[in-house]
């Protein structure tokens, strides 16, 4: 096969790949982060006075949680019909547009429809990216390269918080219109890399283009590597036969909702979300959106004093995150779930307490509320080293193939639909419970240990085809004390299914 001049290959391609997945979650994390500081801005009130009411600013803050949960169904209706690279395409230009409404916004209304259509395009590109990356990556580096992305997220939070700290000093609309306008960049920076990025070849052997298919394996295995080359015709054998298998087993709907499909997709589904409602409930949003707000209100902090912290702490977040890229494959998803959880909850718990001490004894007050400070930024800490990018990783990786684009849009819409909740209540819920309103995160976060541990095998050191045959040959939904379920390393078991599977054509 004469190889293409304009084409890149192996380690190349893996890494622009990473950069597509990276870019978009970089503008994912920077339309979480920058709301916080545009909600502060004195024009910005001045501007919307109804965002003084907490339900209005709740509704505008919250409403593009929604827009990207109607973009995560959307994706699963959609993404394997139009393909991983349409799809994100498709995002990225809903991005652009509801970006552009946004800063250039002078209604309530057009700011809404703004942030819903901008969520859109985050639930189409944060449900695709990540499964586009796990479906090119190798083994041993997928939990690392799709780490990148989630880590990139929190990058641009930090920046965001930055930006917001920077123009505080700055009066007036550019205050609050500019870090809003910001993110148009993203679009030209992603939008030309994926003009040299091939299809998954996972994606085209579920529509039969077996020559594309191998084509892009040759590829993703390096510049002289011819597409009869042992290593890429064995993945592609077991790329092949993982996907009819999984076609012989298909079931009525109604099966697969009551877990009889020898494959568990819904049980692998509901997984998947499962990780991605713990992240919601642990608390995150409830910080990167009103941290500023509650420093100020609730700590009694100088609005100034407020931004600042609120951009230490992202900034610890952002070395935390990429921090986890150290750990996720050398630990796996399961350990650095069951620590993060139990870490987490000793943060809320903690802070809870603090506040609790700081209204009982005013006296107390400040010392107190730098204890709270304190324990948010901790929080943080363990919250960016285990479950930000954690979740992103095992949903893009548990779903079989068939349901690996609807499983990653289904988890991706759990964690807008109760990004949601959690952002419209936060403002509230602080209102009328104060410390109390903590102790809830506080509670879940130690719930989801449990969780986790029982329910939830390992997927680090796996192929995606190995996941099939761990469900299939462990149908118990407990997966406590099953190595093979459990174990960080790849069992010995998965080699000998894999070579199983090669043999048969």
């Amino acid at each position: 096969m004469i190889r293409s001049k304009n084409h890149l290959y192996g380690g190349r391609l893996i890494a622009m790949i990473t950069l597509v997945d990276a870019l978009s979650s970089c503008w994912f994390g920077y339309c979480q982060g920058v709301f916080a500081g545009v909600l502060v801005s004195n024009d910005f009130k001045a501007q919307f006075p109804q965002t003084l009411d907490a339900n209005i600013s709740g509704i505008i803050s919250s409403c593009f949680f929604l827009g990207a949960f109607i973009g995560s169904i959307a994706a699963f209706i959609l993404g394997d019909k139009l393909g991983r690279k349409k799809t994100i395409a498709w995002g990225l230009l809903f991005n652009l547009i509801g970006a552009t409404l946004q800063f250039l916004a002078w209604h309530e209304s057009q700011m809404i429809v703004g942030r819903i259509v901008n969520g859109f395009g985050i639930g189409l590109t944060s449900t695709t990216t990540p499964v586009f990356l796990s479906e090119c990556a190798k083994s041993h580096q997928r939990g690392k390269l799709v780490g990148i992305g989630a880590s990139s997220n929190v990058s641009m939070v930090a920046v965001a918080n930055w930006i917001s700290y920077g123009l505080y000093s700055r009066g007036g609309p550019f205050q609050w219109r500019f870090p809003l306008a910001f993110q148009v960049i993203f679009f030209f920076m992603i939008a030309p890399l994926l003009l040299f990025v091939p299809e998954t070849p996972r994606w085209l052997l579920l529509l039969g283009q077996e020559q594309k298919a191998l084509e892009v394996l040759a590829r993703l295995a390096g510049k002289s590597i011819p597409i009869d080359n042992a290593i890429v015709t064995a993945e592609f054998r077991s790329i092949k036969v993982a996907i009819e298998l999984e076609r012989e087993d298909q079931t009525p709907i109604m099966d697969v909702l009551c877990f009889r499909d020898k494959t568990h997709n819904f049980r692998r589904l509901l997984l998947s979300c499962g990780t991605q409602f713990m992240q919601q409930f642990s608390g995150i949003n409830a910080l990167g959106f009103y941290l500023p707000t509650l420093l100020t209100e609730s700590v009694g902090f100088s609005q100034e004093m407020g931004r600042l912290i609120s951009a230490i702490s992202s900034t610890v977040y952002l070395v935390s995150a990429f921090g986890s890229l150290i750990f996720i494959d050398r630990l796996g998803r399961r350990k650095m779930m069951l620590y993060g959880a139990i870490m987490m909850g000793l943060c809320h718990l903690i802070a809870s307490l603090s506040l609790r001490e700081s209204g009982l004894d005013p006296s107390k007050r400040k010392l107190m509320g730098n204890v709270t400070t304190a324990m948010f930024i901790v929080y943080h800490v363990f919250f960016g080293t285990t479950w930000a990018s954690v979740p992103w990783v095992y949903s893009a990786e548990v779903n079989s193939l068939g349901w690996r684009t609807r499983g990653a849009a289904a988890a991706t819409a759990t964690n807008w639909l109760f990004g949601f909740v959690v952002t419209q209540f936060t403002k509230i819920g602080v209102d009328r419970l104060n410390w109390a309103f903590y102790l809830i995160f506080s509670v879940l976060c130690f719930c989801f240990f449990p969780i986790v541990l029982l329910y939830y095998p390992e997927t680090s050191n796996r192929t995606l085809e190995d996941m099939d045959h761990m469900f299939i040959q462990n149908p118990s939904i407990i997966v406590f004390g099953k190595p093979d379920m459990t174990q960080r390393g790849r069992p010995i078991s998965f080699f000998d299914a894999e070579a199983e599977r090669i043999g048969r054509l």
